[in-house]
């Protein structure tokens, strides 16, 4: 449902230790079920060269690593630190080459560390260096907790952009204190094109306390449409596929996109 609103590419699933995350051990089903349409690739999650090999018998069209900012946040989310998941990383990168498989490349924590709180830009420029160094096609900034502020985004962009191509970069934020669509609103200035999202706002971090969901994609969609700038997703359609996924969860999806629509269909239906 998501490939028919046309959006460019959806991460599909991970492909972790199911020991460590025993919800994502079905991830080679999900892509062996999951429907393809022209123009949409699936990106699946690896952690480590295991990771990646299933994620290319999976059929995956690409797979994304993720470091960290913070050397804490590190060791809590993937049990080894910064450099020594970086030079794992670089193992990943080269066997994916020989595949033709694009890698792209998380920097958690960016804006901020649950554990160590404020994070210096010019650390996340230097880890992006090295993430980009290892041979990914493109890194993505993460607010992983939800704490970035128009202001801030600016100076992290400001310092990035001095030694990275707009071109390389994509922004990832949760909206934990509802400042995700203004973020978005202040990195399009310095040409950033490319942010991820999650259908009905879903999302979060077992190992970020306190971090609510990822930006919503209606959210997102809403207001790059009512700025005209052309995404291609079709908007009604990322709401039909929110709208299958809320009816097999026990809570509401936060997205206020498409909370609004729901209610607008219900009051149609009473008129």
């Amino acid at each position: 449902m998501l490939s028919a609103s046309g959006l460019p590419v959806i991460e599909v699933a991970s492909f972790v230790s199911p020991r460590w995350v025993p919800r994502m051990a079905d991830a080679a089903d999900v892509f062996r079920l999951a429907a393809r349409r022209p123009g949409t690739r699936f990106a699946a999650l690896v952690p480590n060269r295991t990771g990646l090999d299933r994620a290319i018998e999976a059929g995956a069209d690409e797979v994304a690593v993720f470091a960290a900012a913070s050397e804490t946040f590190s060791r809590r989310n993937i049990n080894s630190g910064i450099d020594e998941a970086l030079q794992r990383y670089g193992e990943v990168c080269r066997a994916a080459a020989e595949s033709a498989l694009p890698v792209r490349g998380y920097l958690s924590t960016s804006f901020g560390c649950p554990y160590e709180g404020p994070v210096d830009p010019v650390r996340v420029r230097d880890l992006a260096l090295r993430l980009l160094e290892l041979g990914v096609y493109e890194v993505a900034v993460s607010d992983t907790i939800g704490v970035a502020h128009p202001g801030q985004v600016r100076s992290v962009l400001d310092t990035l952009l001095g030694e990275v191509s707009a071109s390389r970069l994509a922004l990832h934020f949760h909206d934990t204190r509802g400042a995700a669509l203004a973020n978005v609103l202040a990195s399009l200035p310095f040409g950033i094109s490319c942010f991820d999202a999650s259908a009905g706002g879903l999302g979060g971090c077992p190992y970020a306390p306190g971090a609510a969901g990822n930006l919503a994609t209606e959210d997102l969609v809403y207001m790059l449409d009512g700025l005209g700038i052309a995404t291609g997703v079709r908007l009604p359609a990322v709401i039909e596929a929110s709208s299958f996924m809320a009816g097999r969860l026990d809570h509401e999806l936060p997205s206020r996109v498409y909370q609004a629509a729901r209610r607008s269909t219900a009051a149609g239906g009473r008129g």
